[in-house]
């Protein structure tokens, strides 16, 4: 008579049970990221419009994140909001950036398309600061240096960080109508032009730059001169830092949705 022998089928082979491990995460994951800048709070509904996921699998998921103090549910219907586990790690995300040096690829990569000097400003009170630079390798070109620091009122990268900057805007010596339309110009096309404001000769274009909050964190630059910066230049090297701007951006946690 053969042997018989038992069977256990609810053991999973070890691969199997890794397998379903990493869905949760990865389903888990999508459940945070659904979340935008825009969102105080979201329903389960809200949830169910975003993620693909059955309800029941929700619910599951977000008991775990809760529990976790990833998210915080509350109200009837509940809602949720990230809760103090997502400060922690934005916290230690944001004390060991390091700005300049994330953003190198993208001055470099800017350099070498445009050959003039590429800059990274951030807004410090009424001024701008030049955290990183990377110069034009040609003769004839303009430079700042980190650390140089000037008012955000004069210069493309100054202004463009204001264009975007909630009211109200730091007080100028000059027409302030004027310097509204000026900014609402700079927002319209998304980059700041400035020729001679600084240093003679010199022609600066720059966009923003934006945090995960989407506000306005700092704009990065091109520097060149006069002669070689003419209106078709200008308009390409705008383009140019837009896209870079963008991946800035990206990196600081800001959604393109």
């Amino acid at each position: 008579m053969a042997e018989r022998r038992n069977v256990d089928h609810t053991d999973q082979p070890q691969d199997e049970k890794a397998g379903d491990s990493v869905r949760a995460v990865d389903r888990a994951l999508d459940i945070l990221l659904a979340f935008k800048p825009q969102d105080d709070a979201l329903t389960v509904s809200d949830l169910l419009r975003r993620v693909d996921l059955s309800r029941p699998t929700l619910y599951r998921l977000l008991r775990t994140l809760q529990r976790k103090q990833f998210l915080i549910g509350s109200g009837d219907p509940q809602r949720f909001r990230f809760g103090p586990a997502v400060a922690q790690l934005s916290h230690v995300w944001t004390a060991g950036l390091d700005l300049g040096t994330a953003a190198e690829p993208m001055m470099r990569r800017l350099r070498d398309e445009t050959g003039e000097t590429v800059a990274l400003f951030v807004p410090e009170g009424a001024f701008r600061l030049c955290i990183a630079e990377v110069p034009s390798n040609q003769a004839l070109s303009f430079r700042r240096g980190a650390g140089y620091r000037e008012r955000l009122t004069v210069g493309a990268s100054g202004k463009v960080i204001l264009a975007y900057m909630p009211p109200p805007l730091p007080k100028v010596d000059f027409d302030p109508g004027k310097y509204a339309r000026e900014l609402a110009l700079i927002k319209d096309r998304g980059f700041a032009i400035s020729k001679d404001e600084l240093i003679q000769g010199a022609v600066a274009v720059s966009a923003p730059f934006f945090d995960g909050t989407g506000r306005v964190a700092g704009s990065l630059s091109v520097f060149g001169p006069s002669a070689r910066l003419g209106p078709s230049q200008v308009a390409k090297f705008g383009k140019l830092l837009l896209r870079e701007a963008q991946e800035i951006s990206q990196m600081l946690g800001k959604s393109l949705q």
